[in-house]
């Protein structure tokens, strides 16, 4: 049976001066530890996140969401937690949202829980709507399945079956990655119909630079298996717990 208790929320941030309080103390009232990773920030941010009592991990300098996500998943995982909530920092996700993951990890059993903005997709702007579009089309058809928003940074990972799998990107392509990787794993994943609050300020997603990257990992991951385990072949690296020690100060 799911427990709150072993959950712990994981926000990877850069730069969220103007958000990254009020949120942690909103999602510190729904898990017993926030995580801040904060990817290099210059605004102020990481003491306005320990201020509102988040457990602060700084990047000495600005590795990428999916650095970010690492560091905060890993170190969670070896403090003893079996879940993360994943959010991010620019106050986009509501934190009232969160018990609807937690909820539908307990009653289904799933290891990956997405929140889903389909249902509200004209709030978020249009053209970060078309490429989520494009991008879920392509890994839906990989998979064989519906995969409404496959780009929401809002989750709950079971860290240990996360831990196992063979993650490498570095920025936003991570969000792709990890779901893909989930499933080639054989796991359960679900999503859960979530609200769209919009942020108030520009993206960091740079559509092209991005999209391109994105493309990129696309195309190695289906690629043809050199070897016998199809999940392994496609994503090359060490394992995801695997945090080098110079991303911490």
């Amino acid at each position: 049976m799911f427990a709150v208790k072993t959950c712990a929320a994981v926000i990877p941030c850069f730069n969220e001066a103007r958000t990254i309080a009020p949120l942690v103390a909103a999602v510190r009232q729904h898990v017993p530890l926030v995580m801040v990773v904060d990817d290099g920030s210059t605004d102020g941010t990481p003491a306005l996140a320990r201020g509102t009592g988040a457990i602060l991990v700084s990047h000495h300098r600005n590795l990428g969401k999916g650095a970010a996500l690492r560091t905060g998943l890993s170190l969670a995982w070896k403090q003893g937690f079996e879940w993360a909530l994943t959010l991010d920092g620019d106050g986009q996700h509501a934190p009232g949202d969160l018990p609807l993951l937690l909820q539908c990890a307990g009653r289904t059993g799933a290891s990956l829980v997405i929140g889903s903005r389909m249902d509200d997709a004209r709030a978020i702007p249009w053209l970060r709507r078309q490429v989520n579009r494009w991008m879920s089309r392509k890994l839906s058809r990989w998979a064989g399945r519906s995969l409404p928003d496959t780009q929401c940074g809002l989750r709950l990972i079971h860290l240990a079956t996360w831990a196992a799998l063979p993650l490498q990107t570095q920025r936003f392509e991570v969000e792709s990655e990890t779901l893909m990787a989930f499933l080639a794993a054989g796991q359960r994943v679900e999503f859960v119909p979530i609200r769209v609050i919009g942020s108030g300020r520009r993206s960091r997603i740079r559509p092209v630079a991005d999209t391109l990257r994105w493309w990129k990992w696309w195309r190695n991951f289906r690629r043809p298996p050199v070897t016998g385990d199809p999940a392994g072949s496609r994503i090359q690296t060490t394992p995801s717990a695997a945090v080098p020690m110079e991303m911490l100060h």
